[in-house]
């Protein structure tokens, strides 16, 4: 008897983990990509070249910032379930819907902004051949975005367990 409540308070507290690591990686990106920038010469004339330069980018930043607003507010219901033991709505399945498709949806937004900081990045380094920190940077901004869409399809197959446990 003990087994289902261990099993039942382990799983909110590995999700609140996952969705903390979430995001960290996701914040530690944010921080890379905005600060991001370079200053080339090309032809005795000096350019700065700011990660808004790229229109990949700024799709990476809007995923990050989705993402950061969705994982705080994930967060703020985990440390709900696992302090109070209960989950924010009891009395019905409309929270666990919305975890479950929500995730689904973060995921997607999540490797699409990896797609787009990844070949960005990797085009660009190809194309200018220079600023290989300005790339490198991006790179890791790509990794951490990485990280933090894996993070996520975890949860998403957590939210996957708890919506079919309830039906």
């Amino acid at each position: 008897m003990s087994e289902p409540s261990s099993s039942s308070t382990f799983s909110p507290v590995l999700s609140l983990v996952l969705r903390l690591l979430t995001f960290i990686c996701l914040l530690i990106s944010l921080i890379i990509l905005t600060t991001n920038s370079v200053t080339l010469v090309i032809n005795s004339i000096e350019v700065k070249f700011r990660f808004n330069d790229v229109y990949a980018y700024r799709y990476v930043l809007f995923a990050l910032l989705l993402g950061l607003a969705y994982t705080l507010l994930q967060i703020a219901f985990g440390i709900y379930h696992v302090s109070m033991g209960k989950r924010i709505s009891s009395t019905g399945d409309g929270l666990l819907h919305f975890d479950f498709y929500a995730d689904k949806v973060m995921s997607y937004i999540l490797a699409t902004g990896t797609g787009a900081a990844f070949g960005a990045t990797i085009d660009l380094k190809e194309a200018f051949g220079v600023g290989s920190k300005f790339f490198n940077k991006g790179s890791a901004a790509a990794t951490f975005i990485l990280f933090a869409f894996l993070f996520t399809a975890v949860s998403s197959v957590f939210s996957s367990l708890a919506l079919s446990k309830k039906l």
